[in-house]
């Protein structure tokens, strides 16, 4: 049903857990399934320096979240603001039913709260 690297990234992701003083946070939440993503950044000169996450729920929110966190590492701020629904979808590869759509793209609202306000 889910592709290796979702499962992967879900059972273990490598950048979850909570931040020390964040330069940024964002939070999100999906009231229909109860998923729940915040994100957290370090910004330093404009360039995310560390991105982390916290969060409960399906495998698709928290492997997304996860994937697309650990791909802004290390990029500029504007960068990061330009992040698609398409990127986050080419990083989980394979299908995402429309009914799952939400759950992918949690991560990247997360992101997207925290980012713009420090824009």
């Amino acid at each position: 049903m889910y592709s290796e690297a979702v499962l992967r990234y879900y059972e273990m992701p490598p950048n979850k857990g909570k931040m020390q003083k964040p330069y940024a946070q964002g939070y999100e939440d999906n009231p229909l399934c109860g998923d729940e993503v915040t994100v957290f950044l370090k910004i330093k000169n404009g360039v995310v320096e560390k991105a982390s996450f916290e969060g409960q729920g399906c495998a698709i929110s928290q492997a997304s979240a996860s994937m697309l966190l650990e791909s802004v590492e290390g990029k500029k701020l504007a960068d990061v603001l330009k992040t698609s629904e398409k990127d986050v979808l080419k990083m989980l590869g394979g299908t995402i039913t429309p009914a799952r759509l939400k759950c992918a793209f949690l991560g990247l609202e997360a992101l997207e709260k925290a980012a713009g306000a420090k824009a």
